[in-house]
Formats: structure tokens, sequence, C-alpha cells
């Protein structure tokens, strides 16, 4: 039997201080999402908003012509619904669950409220944006400017740092969606991680093997945002801290 999820497996809201949680923690309501499930749509009013705790959600811009790709992902470190304190209703991203698990959810006025305290979780929620935002910029740079190896390999360990263990269920017509690159690119570059040891990928289920040379292969943008998160959120540490 699996252990019951807490609202502290969340490290935003296990950070907060004991009477912020007292006020908001009777408010959460745990749920579990499906891989590919939709929390909102661009332009969406945000009625909610999510804490994960061992799932992932993607944040994806998508086009006109129904191309998408991967903006920010948000885990266990973090909420989905940043835009909700920054002044607006609704964002122009999608916030796909790439990672099925659970999460806890929050009415958007309680946070509202809370937020609007200027106590200890407006002043979290403000460093959380501010790496969100971090995290946004190097993923446009490193779609830009590196090859989708490097991509896979970041997109990989933002992954798994934010789960219980190296294991990762997701298809790769998913992962070309979030990376915005055609399916092939992802087969090829898989299988060439695969082959070097470094994952291994059958049938959707994909485990990294050897996260040290994972690491090696991947570009600089990976650690860029990995010291800034490490920097504005001492409570969230990934393995290659350890």
């Amino acid at each position: 039997m699996n252990d019951p999820v807490l609202p502290t497996d969340n490290r935003l809201l296990a950070a907060l201080p004991e009477e912020v949680q007292q006020r908001l923690f009777p408010h959460l309501r745990p749920v579990s999402l499906a891989l590919g499930e939709v929390l909102y749509e661009s332009g969406d009013t945000l009625r909610n908003v999510y804490f994960p705790t061992n799932c992932i959600v993607s944040l994806l811009y998508v086009m006109e012509n129904g191309s998408s790709a991967e903006i920010s992902v948000v885990g266990n470190e973090g909420i989905v619904g940043v835009s909700l304190f920054l002044g607006g209703f609704s964002t122009p991203s999608r916030a796909v669950v790439q990672g099925a698990g659970s999460a806890f959810v929050l009415r958007s006025q309680i946070l509202k409220d809370e937020f609007n305290l200027h106590g200890q979780l407006h002043n979290l929620m403000l460093r959380y944006t501010q790496s969100l935002i971090t995290q946004m910029a190097q993923t446009a740079v490193c779609n830009r400017h590196h090859s989708i190896d490097q991509q896979l390999c970041r997109w990989l360990l933002m992954s798994i740092d934010r789960l219980p263990d190296n294991h990762l269920t997701m298809t790769q017509e998913l992962i070309a969606s979030m990376l915005g690159v055609r399916r092939e690119g992802v087969t090829e570059a898989a299988g060439r991680l695969q082959k070097l040891g470094v994952i291994h990928y059958k049938r959707g289920d994909i485990t990294v093997l050897d996260r040290p040379r994972l690491e090696e292969l991947c570009c600089e943008c990976y650690e860029v945002v990995r010291r800034e998160t490490d920097r504005l959120l001492p409570y969230f540490h990934s393995p290659s801290d350890e």
C-alpha cells in the first residue's frame, strides 16, 4: 500500500511557516492527475491553483496552427498558476500533466487573500516566480541554440529532479510536443542515449541509468537553472547537490 500524500510533500508548502500552513492546509484538496491531462488551456480563467507532490506539469505555449513547445516544468518544488498572484486571472500557456501522480488543489481566492497579506507566502511565491522566469528564459535559449540531444538531456534531468526516482512514463510523441521538435528527432536522440547506456527506453517507459553521464552530455542550460533555483529556493535540492 502506498503511503498517503501529504501537503508537505510539496516543497513550497512545506517551506511555509506553521501559521501560514494552518490557514491554508484545511482548504487543500488532494487530486490524482493522469498523464496528458490538461489543467487549463490558454486564456482560461484560473479558478484553482495546483501544488504537485509526485507529478510533473508542463507549461506549453501553443501556436495558432496547434504546434506547441514547453516553456517550463513544475513539480514538487512549486505551484501551477503563478499568473493569478501576478495580477492576471488567465495565462497564454496550456498546463498539461507530463508525469502522472498527485497534487493538491487550492481555490484561487484563498491563495490571493493569503498573498495579499504580504507575509511569508508573498515573499516565497515571488522568489519561486523569479526561478520560473529563469527556467523559461533558459529554455528559450536552449531550444534556439542547442541540439535535440542536449535538449533531451536537459529535459530528462529537470524531470527526474522532480520525481521520487529515475523513472518516467512518457511517449515519444509527448516528448516531441514538449520540446517542439519532430518525433523522429526524439527517437534518434533517445536511441543514442540508450546505446551509451545512459537511459533505458521501452514503450513509453524511460529509466535514467547513469545520471552523471547524462549531466556531462547536457548543455549548460540545466546547470544555470539549477543554480538559480537553489539560490532562490533553498528548500529545493536536486540529487546532484547531494
